[in-house]
């Protein structure tokens, strides 16, 4: 019986390179993209595999309710919430239709899809759920000269390893997997579209992003970052979060109290 998943922002990038993946390993597939014409292509190119297209745009609760009522309907072993948007900008100077499209897109739709499809994969012991985000999620701390800011979609990455991670222990022991994949500069077209020329750059081919983060699935990492060599980091980086959060106290914290205000 062949495994059935279904990949967001199928069309192109990291999503398109999961959807070859995953078509080689012998996987059905439910591809959701904007452009139904990359679709149609990816279809009449797999044709050893069942592949069923889902035009929506997930910036819409149309398109949202669409998708998730097939998450919630089919018997899905894999979710990979891939589709993004990124909208780089300071904060003041993004409009708020752009800021709705961006959270929609990275925050909303990931998390009524993995909701859509968790409790089928609960109920048959098994499933994954894969999220893309990346290493912006942890660039919070860094100061203005070292990178531009970009609150909004830095802030969307990092809701997401969160929810990632809480998920993970929620679904501890029923057979689902959930993990957030982390990638740095990826050679996709999602910079390009932002009128962004990383030619220069040093990237990571979508390709290998997928590769680490199915081998991370099998090897039970929660977050994967494939372009970071020594996880000790990130280990350190949780640990510290969980230190702060347990060294919480109901009394107020003395550099609040000792001061003067005038």
């Amino acid at each position: 019986m062949s495994k059935l998943a279904l990949v967001t922002g199928a069309t192109s990038g990291i999503g398109q390179a999961f959807a070859d993946r995953l078509a080689a390993d012998g996987h059905d597939l439910v591809l959701v993209g904007r452009r139904q014409d990359r679709l149609d292509e990816f279809a009449a190119a797999h044709s050893g595999v069942e592949v069923r297209t889902v035009a929506a745009d997930l910036s819409t609760d149309d398109g949202i309710d669409a998708v998730a009522e097939i998450a919630a309907a089919e018997p899905l072993d894999l979710l990979v919430n891939n589709a993004g948007v990124a909208h780089y900008m300071p904060l003041a100077e993004l409009p708020a239709a752009k800021a709705r499209e961006l959270v929609k897109v990275k925050v909303l739709a990931p998390t009524l899809l993995a909701r859509a499809a968790v409790g089928g994969m609960v109920g048959r012991g098994r499933g994954a759920i894969v999220t893309v985000a990346g290493m912006i999620a942890f660039s919070g701390p860094a100061p203005h000269a070292q990178m531009p800011r970009r609150a909004v979609y830095a802030g969307s990455l990092a809701g997401l390893v969160t929810l990632s991670q809480t998920l993970s222990a929620e679904l501890e022991g029923t057979g689902v997997r959930v993990q957030v994949v982390c990638p740095g500069v990826v050679a996709t077209e999602f910079h390009e579209r932002q009128g962004m020329d990383l030619s220069a750059i040093p990237r990571m081919s979508a390709a290998d992003v997928v590769t680490a983060s199915l081998r991370g699935l099998e090897l039970g990492e929660v977050v994967c970052a494939p372009g970071v060599e020594d996880t000790g980091l990130l280990e350190t980086v949780f640990r510290a979060e969980l230190a702060a959060f347990g060294g919480q106290s109901p009394a107020l914290a003395a550099r609040y109290r000792d001061g003067q205000i005038s």
